[in-house]
């Protein structure tokens, strides 16, 4: 691990390290070549609407807008329920939301199920 070394680009750690020709993220697992496309990188940070088209950011509050099936539940969350300080993610099948739900526990929602509150 050297000084000279860019921290990752997707997730701010420091700790990156070199492997042949690419920069690594021992965190994330990232690899990129340094100095190529970094301008880019910036510039390119994805957007998270929600139903109604208004741009979420980490830590919003949000209401789901129609009811959703839980599977191992035998009640769903319902339309109306509230979710605060959500958590924007990568995830799978669409499920870009991290966030904990009172009475569910830690979940993931889809973005296209929720409105900010």
């Amino acid at each position: 691990m050297s000084d000279d070394l860019p921290p990752c680009p997707k997730c701010s750690c420091a700790y990156t390290y070199e492997m042949n020709t690419l920069v690594v993220c021992p965190e994330c697992g990232h690899e990129w070549v340094p100095g190529e496309g970094d301008q880019a990188a910036g510039s390119e940070e994805r957007v998270v609407k929600d139903a109604v088209g208004n741009v979420l950011r980490d830590g919003d509050s949000v209401t789901v807008v129609k009811a959703l099936k839980v599977k191992g539940s035998p009640s769903g969350i319902k339309a109306g329920t509230k979710v605060r300080n959500i958590r924007l993610i990568d995830g799978v099948d669409g499920h870009d939301i991290d966030c904990r739900i009172d009475g569910f526990g830690a979940m993931q929602l889809k973005s296209s199920v929720v409105k900010k509150a």
